[in-house]
């Protein structure tokens, strides 16, 4: 921008050392080219913390498999507390699968009666 005014205003002996502008108008196009360039980084900013956060909730689930791994019976006791969630949650009916282990069980004491 100095080099245009200096081009223009040498040949008259004056010299240009402050420019206010006051109204700038873009045209429409390079409104729409920078409003799509502003909500591609925005997009590309959110697709980046969604995978961040995926990443820090696969890190948790692992981890919370390791201490379930640990002990057989805290996956009981988790699925227990989901059950119970459950039914606070909605007044509903909840099917509660028992281990086919715990019938055989069950059967093999019957006979043996």
């Amino acid at each position: 921008m100095q080099s245009s005014l200096d081009d223009a205003t040498d040949p008259w002996g004056v010299k240009v050392e402050r420019v206010e502008i006051k109204d700038v108008r873009l045209p429409v196009q390079l409104q729409r080219a920078m409003a799509a360039e502003a909500e591609a980084a925005r997009e590309a900013r959110a697709k980046v913390i969604a995978a961040e956060g995926e990443q820090r909730a696969s890190r948790a689930l692992k981890e919370a498999a390791d201490v379930i791994n640990e002990s057989p019976a805290a996956l009981q006791l988790r699925y227990l507390q989901t059950l119970n969630a459950i039914s606070a949650e909605n007044n509903s009916t909840i099917i509660f699968p028992l281990p086919i282990d715990v019938l055989t069980h069950m059967i093999q004491k019957k006979d043996a009666e």
